[in-house]
């Protein structure tokens, strides 16, 4: 059965292992794809300015009661209406990979971040280890209503396409961890084979996703 997205946990989630990456010092935080706004009320606090940016309506108007201001619709329909220079830190947790042309989206977003502001995204791994057995021994690429191979992502990345989407599009990488290690009792031991017999250079198959904290370019 199709999962509804709407009955599940998908506008909901609080992502407490992102929390700690947007630093406190943020006073006007941007979070884009912001759902029911579960994430950033975490983050709310004395003269803390929060805005989000939601297609789905019903979850915008709960954001809404919350945040300072919801523009609701896509990214690429409100980007123009967002003040330049303005925001400490910009959050997207897992949004990049539902967007056609991310790196044009990461450019724009330059223009909105004050010259110290971060950008904070949490990022679907495509290497990793249960994503890896699909493909190389089941020879399947098999879209789903969830996940890295969800039906509604358009771009995939790895640790190393992260890092170079990011220094293309004028910013510098001040810090990027895996996040969600594997702890099936099938895909764990494949990931820790594969890097035993290959020295520990493949540690990123263990992880989901990979957690991301960058800043505009001082050489841009």
């Amino acid at each position: 059965m199709k999962k509804n997205k709407e009955d599940s946990t998908y506008y909901k989630n609080t992502r407490i292992e992102m929390v700690s990456l947007v630093p406190k010092s943020a006073k006007k935080i941007l979070e884009i794809g912001c759902g029911q706004g579960n994430f950033s009320s975490q983050l709310l606090g004395d003269k803390v300015e929060i805005w989000g940016i939601e297609p789905n309506k019903k979850s915008a108007q709960i954001a809404s009661d919350i945040f300072y201001k919801v523009l609701i619709g896509t990214l690429d329909e409100k980007i123009n209406i967002l003040p330049n220079n303005y925001f400490d830190a910009i959050i997207l947790n897992d949004v990049l990979e539902h967007l056609l042309y991310p790196w044009k989206d990461l450019e724009q977003l330059k223009l909105k971040l004050k010259n110290e502001g971060n950008i904070i995204a949490s990022i679907p791994n495509v290497r990793y280890s249960k994503n890896l057995v699909h493909l190389l021994v089941d020879k399947n690429w098999k879209y789903t209503t969830s996940g890295i191979l969800d039906a509604t992502h358009f771009r995939f990345f790895t640790k190393k396409s992260i890092l170079a989407m990011f220094d293309n599009c004028g910013y510098s990488v001040k810090k990027i961890k895996g996040i969600n290690v594997t702890k099936s009792f099938l895909y764990f031991p494949v990931a820790l084979l594969v890097n035993v017999f290959l020295l520990g250079t493949q540690l990123d198959i263990f992880f989901m996703q990979f957690a991301v904290v960058v800043k505009k370019s001082t050489n841009d």
